[in-house]
Formats: structure tokens, sequence, C-alpha cells
């Protein structure tokens, strides 16, 4: 086997990976201006791809959280509602200079 088979700066080997990923715009305007336009779409369907993700995400969470019935307070056997906490009153603060 050629030892400069598995060589990776021979120039045919960089040729070959520079037009792999340094892609050439086209020359030609219509096809540089129809693939720009492809480009815009492909980025207009994913942005709007993943706010309709997001939105569908939000209210799914606030559906599942009002139907578990989070933030549900307290009955009294007699049926009236109950907070129970403790509280402080927390005097006012003096600004000194």
């Amino acid at each position: 086997m050629i030892s400069s088979s598995f060589r990776f700066d021979s120039h045919q080997f960089q040729s070959r990976m520079r037009s792999a990923f340094e892609p050439r715009k086209p020359r030609h305007r219509a096809l540089r201006f129809v693939l720009g336009m492809i480009g815009l779409g492909l980025l207009a369907l994913l942005v709007m791809f993943s706010v309709a993700l997001g939105a569908a995400m939000l209210v799914g969470g606030l559906l599942f959280k009002a139907w578990r019935g989070r933030g549900k307070l307290d009955k009294r056997p007699d049926g009236r509602r109950v907070v129970d906490a403790e509280y402080r009153i927390v005097g006012k603060p003096v600004l000194t200079r």
C-alpha cells in the first residue's frame, strides 16, 4: 500500500475537504435569489414551528395545572375556606445617610 494513501496534508485531500464544507454560491443571479428565498422560507418555517410548539407547551401546562387543581384552599368542616399562615408586622425601614 502506498504511504501517501493515509496522508491528510496532500493537496487532493485538502481540496476535497474544502469543497465538502465550503459550498460555493451559484453564479447565476436568479438561482442565487431562489436559493436565498428557500433559505428564508425554511428559517421562517422553523421559527413558526418553535413558536407553535412553545405555545402548545404553555397551554398544556396550564391545562394540566387546572386539571390537577393546584392551589386549592383547605376547607373547614363547616365549609368555610381557611388560609393558615403566620404573620409578623415589619416596621418601616429607616434610611440613614
